[in-house]
């Protein structure tokens, strides 16, 4: 019995390593409005340009509000505002993108009426970030414009998180 509890504080006092295979992707919270708009996932092998947006990573959400619940997708996999997607992917080079369909953006006035297209992301599992962030994107006036850039870099923050200009 002693011997288990020796076992289970050794273990417990080993520091934490990141999983390099495991990443989570931000997007903050924005103004209502745009909160509610979905930006979709697509993941592509960076050697071949093959999808594998559901072939080689699972991927689980969570609300900013509630860290620690995680929640499983039941289709597609997209980010809101106040999101976290918390991914498992395999050992490789990738290539993330974002984007939002004309109609998926119901109402919403901007200067963009066609596809929020986000810039492409290259991931390596070797050098791995643990953290990546969702922003949207704006005008030279502060307003948004209809995009998405993805960043390892925090956006700056007002009371909400700070479009970036583009």
């Amino acid at each position: 019995m002693l011997l288990g509890l020796n076992s289970a504080l050794t273990q417990e006092s080993k520091p934490l390593k990141h999983n390099p295979w495991s990443l989570i992707i931000y997007r903050p919270e924005n103004s209502p409005e745009l909160n509610d708009i979905r930006c979709w996932m697509t993941v592509r092998d960076a050697e071949t340009g093959e999808d594998v947006t559901y072939t080689r990573l699972k991927a689980a959400y969570a609300w900013i509000s509630t860290p620690k619940i995680t929640h499983k997708y039941q289709r597609r996999y997209y980010l809101s505002g106040g999101m976290c997607m918390h991914i498992n992917i395999r050992p490789g080079r990738y290539i993330f993108s974002f984007k939002t369909e004309p109609k998926d953006v119901f109402n919403f006035e901007c200067e963009n009426k066609g596809n929020w297209i986000s810039n492409e992301f290259y991931y390596d599992t070797e050098n791995p970030a643990k953290v990546i962030w969702v922003i949207p994107t704006a005008n030279e006036n502060g307003f948004y414009n209809g995009g998405w850039v993805i960043s390892a870099h925090a956006p700056e923050y007002w009371k909400l998180t700070k479009p970036i200009q583009k």
